[in-house]
């Protein structure tokens, strides 16, 4: 059988790209505009911090229904229908008159997009299944990229004052539109045909959590301890990204005299430094293995924001920002890949509970940020992502190595391996 993709799984592979890119695209254009909001609702940090870090409470409690509703109507139209409401919730973060307003439309946003990110990822699953090879990481490259161009807009419509409604408004026509577009490319058919498994259908951490069973498998306990190991591996990471993705603008403002735009550039460094990170990240994961590179890559968040807060200068800020990025660029796909490989656990059970637990870094990291901010300062409470770095240090054991799969690891009980 040819290797070479078909000319529809092709045009499958684009149009799932164009959802990850939209995805990125369509939340991460408001993040700059967040001081605005800020002084726009008269919020303090706390207030603010803790408006951010309820809306993935949506996301939480949504993500467990994922598995029932791909089931009844198919990722490709969830994964662009979800799309299209999450970018109309975005809007109404723009239309925000009131804290509850915003911490209502952050959380619906973010249910939807929950939902979003699993339909796409397991619709992506179903191309890397027909091209024999893996492409996730460059849909996580395209999220990336959108992230990237989300910003750079956002912050140029906050430097020529743009109104947000206006800005909400073309977004959401333009980021629907695309969507919609891309569903016609979407692979037909039922989602289990690829699949060569026994279980046609994606478990939900609803789903997987709710089983009766009280006798685990041999070896299931010890493999769920690094399960979990590795789902706050995601926790840290998320909170590192979120230091980005919701401070650093704030953090600019702050800190110094800056144009709206170049308050705007620690995320778009950052999140151009990780779309770079996770377009290049094969070839040194190939040569260094997971756990490798996970440990430079905790070193580097651990420089690049030491970096930025003991030297402040818009400069140093901007580059200790896309330091962190670097750092974390292949951490997801890292954790995924090692739940994914786990033995002694059912199959999707490692990387439904990874995927769930994911989320608590977006939602415990900013309230904690908001709080800490408030009795001191937000560049003092920045510090905490050097912490969560060394935690992703600490326990980057649980990462799969290519380099060391020829070796015993029978004595190793962190290892995926050895954990079964």
């Amino acid at each position: 059988m040819s290797s070479i993709p078909a000319p529809e799984d092709r045009r499958a592979r684009w149009a799932v790209s164009l959802v990850f890119f939209i995805n990125g695209a369509s939340m991460c254009m408001v993040l700059p505009r967040y001081p605005e909001l800020v002084r726009k609702l008269d919020l303090t940090n706390t207030a603010f911090g803790l408006a951010i870090g309820l809306g993935p409470i949506g996301g939480l409690l949504a993500g467990l229904a994922a598995a029932s509703l791909m089931r009844r109507f198919g990722t490709a139209r969830l994964s662009v229908g979800l799309q299209v409401l999450a970018s109309l919730f975005h809007l109404t973060i723009y239309a925000s008159q009131s804290w509850l307003w915003l911490m209502a439309s952050l959380m619906f946003a973010s249910a939807c997009d929950a939902i979003t990110d699993i339909s796409m990822n397991a619709h992506g699953m179903r191309v890397e299944r027909r091209y024999r090879r893996s492409i996730m990481n460059s849909y996580h490259g395209w999220w990336s990229m959108g992230a990237v161009v989300g910003g750079l807009l956002g912050a140029l419509g906050a430097q020529v004052g743009l109104p947000l409604l206006w800005q909400g408004g073309i977004g959401f026509l333009v980021f629907a539109s695309l969507a919609l577009l891309s569903f016609r490319h979407h692979l037909p058919g039922h989602d289990s045909s690829e699949r060569m498994v026994s279980s046609p259908h994606p478990a939900s951490a609803g789903e997987v959590l709710s089983e009766r069973s009280s006798r685990l498998p041999r070896g299931m306990a010890k493999a769920m301890g690094v399960v979990v190991a590795l789902g706050f591996v995601l926790v840290f990471t998320g909170s590192i990204e979120d230091a980005g993705n919701s401070w650093g603008a704030l953090f600019m403002n702050a800190t110094f005299t800056v144009t709206p735009f170049v308050a705007g550039l620690p995320f778009i460094a950052m999140q151009g430094a990780q779309m770079v990170g996770r377009f290049l990240g094969d070839p040194v994961v190939d040569r260094w293995g997971d756990r490798m590179t996970a440990r430079v890559g905790s070193l580097l968040a651990i420089v690049g924001m030491s970096l930025a807060l003991l030297v402040p200068h818009p400069v140093t800020a901007v580059i200790g920002f896309a330091l962190v990025g670097w750092g974390i660029a292949t951490l997801f796909p890292a954790a995924f890949r090692a739940a994914d490989e786990l033995e002694g656990i059912p199959h999707g059970l490692g990387v439904t509970v990874v995927g769930w637990l994911a989320r608590l870094g977006f939602f415990l990291s900013p309230p904690l940020v908001g709080w800490v901010s408030d009795q001191l300062t937000l560049a003092r409470a920045l510090w905490l992502v050097p912490l969560y770095a060394i935690g992703i240090l600490v326990l980057s054991r649980v990462l799969d190595t290519r380099k060391e799969r020829h070796l015993n690891v029978d004595s190793d009980p962190f290892h995926p391996v050895a954990a079964s």
